[in-house]
């Protein structure tokens, strides 16, 4: 996967704050400490596009991101993590308000890439998210993250246990490590797939009725 140029676009706290949609985009979500920031630099083969943190949940803004390659512009949307146990209530709905403004608002979002970290069990918040975009008609992508970090007989037997549990279609599930470069070019693959199945029906329009995947 050939990247002519990845950059940052804008930070927003706030719907207010969000650039004007000007090309197709990809959400990302997840858990605070699930991989995010990393799985979007090495997509983009970037080491520091999406900063990184031991201390999860620190990121509690919205980050667009443009992503160059031939013929194609993208844009990276890096949304709030959740789920992180040391911040209050009220913050958390703050967060939830943030993430749905966005979701629910962006005429041009084409799919939502939902991370799952390999060694864990998806939650309610999970399933719950998942069930929210579908009601939306917002395709999910479900990029299972850290697989590097269980051999390959125990790999195999935790990514057959997640995929009979998640309501989504098989393709649309991925294996990925970002530290050993697994996995990258599928998501890529499932990404365009998703962008340009949006282009197509036009239903990347922001009113509820783009096609479910």
């Amino acid at each position: 996967m050939k990247i002519l140029s990845a950059e940052w676009l804008a930070t927003a706290a706030g719907p207010e704050g969000f650039p004007v949609p000007t090309a197709p985009e990809v959400a990302f979500l997840g858990r605070s400490n699930v991989g995010k920031s990393s799985l979007l630099n090495a997509l983009v083969r970037r080491k520091k596009l999406a900063r990184t943190s031991s201390a999860p949940g620190k990121t509690r803004l919205v980050h667009f991101f443009r992503v160059e390659r031939p013929g194609l512009v993208t844009h990276f949307v890096d949304l709030p993590g959740y789920g992180y146990a040391k911040v209050s209530k009220a913050e958390r709905r703050a967060w939830q308000g943030l993430i749905e403004s966005y979701l629910e608002g962006r005429p041009t979002l084409c799919a939502a890439v939902l991370l799952q970290d390999l060694r864990r069990d998806l939650s309610d918040d999970e399933t719950l998210l998942i069930g929210w975009l579908h009601e939306r008609g917002i395709p999910v992508l479900l990029a299972i993250t850290k697989i590097d970090k269980l051999k390959a007989m125990r790999r195999a037997a935790r990514l057959r246990e997640l995929k009979e549990t998640i309501d989504l279609p098989a393709a649309n599930v991925i294996a990925t490590s970002s530290e050993a470069r697994i996995g990258l070019g599928e998501l890529w693959k499932a990404i365009d797939a998703t962008i340009a199945e949006a282009t197509e029906t036009g239903t990347g329009n922001g009113d509820g009725k783009r096609g479910r995947s």
